[in-house]
């Protein structure tokens, strides 16, 4: 009983050295593996051990990102960020998405410089955020402006009464619930959701009158929320140079100081994958003692800026519909 107790024995420990030597292998592999798709560089500045170039996107539907925000914050802390380029193409989003993404960028623009740089389209809420950089650079036919807020809502009740359906309501006041989309819109609502988009309009209009030195009034159409092609914002000092990523960082070296031939590498929202990446991120942290979240992100594409419903205040521009 005693042999067979101790054979048993060395098998359990025969399987656990297999099972760690297994791990070991894959995990090897791994690493190799990312050391092909990255090159040594790439993953010295992504976790954040030398010297560069941030690149942050923004694109599709502004929203109250606070993971976009925390990354942000976090480029503001990281010492080796010299400075940060913000890559826009965006048509807006909410009021409150633009105005938390325009904080979060002032943030990162009191410690080190941050350029604005416009692709098709950066408005309303894409230029609030741009204007919280330092420097803006759009390209000649870029579509730019309509710096204002605007509130909508479908209105139902012609299609309510066609299929039959009745909505009733007890409410505390006659503005509770006003505007509403089953009923239509009476002066009082109207008045109501007026005044808030007039006191919205006004908070931004200051903070562009703050940012880029201007009168409203010296610029035509902007408080009626124009749009403007690239050429024409910089006629009117809304942007302060035409050209593109290369402007950007001649800018950044001859104005800033920015060390020539800085490395630009991408910023991404973590995609928080508990799989083979994290496994990797982790082993490689303990060896570094740089975070692990910092390295996932580097071998790891986040997602991007989501679409989704659009509630509340919206500052946003899209193309008038025939």
């Amino acid at each position: 009983m005693s042999l067979q107790a101790d054979v048993l024995a060395d098998r359990r420990r025969l399987k656990r050295r297999l099972s760690f030597w297994r791990l070991a292998a894959l995990v090897f592999a791994l690493l190799l593996g990312g050391f092909f798709l990255f090159n040594i560089d790439d993953l010295g500045i992504a976790a954040g051990i030398r010297p560069h170039i941030a690149r942050v996107t923004v694109s599709g539907i502004i929203q109250d990102d606070r993971e976009q925000q925390k990354m942000l914050d976090e480029i503001a802390e990281n010492q080796q960020v010299k400075a940060v380029i913000l890559r826009i193409n965006s048509p807006g989003g909410t009021t409150t998405g633009g105005e938390a993404l325009y904080e979060a960028i002032r943030r990162v623009s009191e410690k080190k410089p941050v350029v604005s740089v416009f692709g098709t389209v950066a408005t309303s809420a894409a230029y609030l955020a741009a204007i919280a950089g330092d420097h803006i650079v759009a390209r000649n036919n870029t579509i730019t402006g309509s710096v204002g807020v605007i509130f909508q809502w479908a209105e139902v009740t012609e299609l309510l009464k066609f299929l039959g359906i009745k909505v009733e309501e007890i409410k505390s006041g006659p503005l509770k619930a006003n505007p509403s989309p089953f009923q239509p819109l009476d002066e009082e609502g109207r008045a109501l959701a007026q005044e808030m988009v007039l006191e919205s309009q006004t908070w931004f209009l200051d903070l562009v009158v703050k940012r880029r030195a201007l009168q409203p009034d010296a610029v035509p159409g902007l408080r009626a929320g124009s749009v403007y092609s690239g050429r024409r914002a910089l006629d009117l000092r809304l942007v302060d140079e035409i050209g593109g990523e290369r402007a950007a960082v001649k800018w950044l070296e001859e104005k800033r100081n920015i060390p020539k031939d800085l490395k630009i590498f991408d910023w991404k929202r973590p995609s928080y994958s508990f799989g083979a990446s994290s496994a990797v991120a982790s082993i490689i942290a303990k060896l570094t003692g740089v975070s692990a979240h910092t390295i996932e992100r580097a071998i790891t594409d986040g997602a991007g800026i989501g679409g989704g419903q659009l509630d509340g205040l919206v500052s946003l521009w899209h193309p008038p519909i025939d």
